[in-house]
């Protein structure tokens, strides 16, 4: 046993666990600017803003109640210090409207155009930012629980805007300062955040992943993918405080640790040849998703979050019922996981190219000139989330 005392622990998580449904569904909403420099607006590109009202409708079957949304900082805040709020207004009439709970992402990979997180106001303005949208969101719901991600995956962010120039500030071999500008913002947003609202709720969101050396590694390469992995955890240990004390991180800081897990999150280090999901052939190397779960809960000992997870194309079902399967022996080891989203539930296109669309969705997306795209629901792919769902029905309803 993971610890003792597992009944009294699972009822003290689950008077804390603030989600409304244990499965939850994923909006696009990046507004970063691509690797040509192009602004991308997924919220509207996707059909998401002007459809909102029949894609919450559309959840009810699937029993999903809670979502993952943006507010899409750069359309925000066009001026630095000027907010407009009107569209996220919206959104959460919306929300109300049809009984879902709205997460919001307050940076998903988008920064207003006058900044980058190497900009010494960066952190200054994301703070001032989280003020505000507090003091928004507050006008319209004095009293319901407020659930924020301050900032989407930094260690994400960081490769591709500091180290491969995929996104602002387009730089090579900066990496580290990127990260560790984002984290002083996002540890700054949180004290914004924590002072505004004490009872605020902080979803972190991080990939989870495994490097491993090659078969044939020396003691270089295996000490390399060691530090590689080890690296996965950096931007939540500086918001815990444990790594860069100076930038003022706290362990209360990191309340929910989500973790976002993709078929193709395992991979070699040097190669980088992805280690195949359903471990066929069998290779040594490959770790189950309960044991990425479990090193995680080992290190944070908070109650996690599958905060985004997908597949593109036939293999949907094959995942979900994947996903859901590693889940229920993670639970069943004592792993208190509140809750699995669906990232995207709606279908997305690719960043740079705005094509292919990457058949990622619980529903397609069915292009049709000068309108939102119709969406197509991808039966197989629903068939396997009601069985899913059904797999974890007892356990998930010990943990809300």
């Amino acid at each position: 046993m993971l610890y003792p005392q597992k009944t009294n622990l699972f009822q003290a998580f689950s008077d804390q666990n603030p989600f409304r449904s244990f499965w939850m569904a994923g909006y696009e909403c990046t507004d970063q600017q691509n690797a040509f420099g192009n602004r991308v607006d997924f919220l509207t590109l996707t059909g998401h803003l002007d459809q909102i009202d029949q894609d919450y409708a559309d959840l009810h079957r699937f029993n999903i109640r809670t979502v993952r949304e943006g507010i899409r900082w750069s359309q925000v805040e066009k001026r630095a210090y000027q907010y407009d709020w009107s569209v996220v207004s919206d959104m959460i009439d919306s929300g109300r409207a049809a009984g879902i709970q709205q997460v919001w992402d307050l940076c998903h990979f988008g920064y207003p155009d006058d900044l980058t997180p190497l900009h010494p106001m960066f952190a200054r303005r994301f703070a001032a930012l989280c003020r505000a949208f507090v003091a928004f969101y507050r006008s319209k719901d004095p009293d319901g629980t407020l659930i924020v991600t301050p900032i989407n995956e930094v260690s994400f962010m960081s490769w591709l805007g500091g180290d491969v120039r995929g996104t602002s500030p387009y730089c090579v071999r900066q990496g580290w300062e990127v990260k560790y500008g984002l984290m002083r913002a996002y540890i700054e947003g949180v004290a914004a955040l924590r002072e505004a609202d004490p009872g605020i709720r902080i979803l972190s969101t991080e990939p989870l992943v495994s490097v491993v050396p090659s078969l044939n590694a020396n003691a270089m390469q295996i000490a390399e993918a060691v530090a590689q992995h080890e690296s996965q955890y950096q931007a939540m240990d500086m918001l815990a405080g444990r790594i860069c004390p100076e930038l003022g991180g706290r362990p209360e800081y990191l309340d929910m640790p989500g973790f976002n897990y993709y078929y193709d999150n395992q991979w070699e280090v040097g190669s980088h040849a992805t280690l195949p999901w359903a471990n066929l052939p069998p290779d040594p190397r490959w770790r189950p998703l309960r044991d990425l779960l479990l090193e995680a809960y080992n290190r944070y000992k908070r109650p996690l979050v599958i905060s985004e997870t997908s597949h593109p194309g036939i293999d949907r079902p094959h995942w979900v019922r994947f996903v859901a399967e590693e889940c229920q022996a993670a639970i069943r080891q004592g792993i208190p996981l509140w809750g699995i989203c669906l990232y995207p539930i709606i279908d997305r296109p690719d960043w740079d190219h705005m094509t292919p669309w990457h058949r990622s969705g619980l529903w397609d997306a069915e292009l049709r000139s000068g309108e939102s795209p119709r969406r197509i629901l991808y039966q197989p792919y629903a068939d396997a989330l009601l069985e899913a769902q059904m797999l974890l029905a007892g356990k998930e309803a010990a943990l809300l």
